[in-house]
């Protein structure tokens, strides 16, 4: 026997058939729920700036125009 053919045995022995779809789903359900999470963050940031316009105009009031020196 020759190496092709004891490794084509092996791999023959090896192989299970399973339903694969099942068995790799929690590595979708864990990506979604990375994603989702880090959705979460992202829209967690939305209109900061709005939220502290009161500070921003007594700051640019203060300060002139041009802002912290940009």
């Amino acid at each position: 026997m020759n190496l092709v053919a004891q490794v084509a045995l092996a791999a023959a022995e090896t192989e299970h058939h399973g339903n694969v779809a099942a068995d790799t789903l929690i590595y979708g359900v864990l990506a979604a729920l990375a994603f989702g999470l880090l959705a979460v963050v992202t829209l967690s940031y939305r209109n900061v700036a709005n939220r502290h316009s009161a500070k921003a105009e007594a700051f640019a009031e203060k300060h002139g125009k041009e802002g912290h020196g940009h």
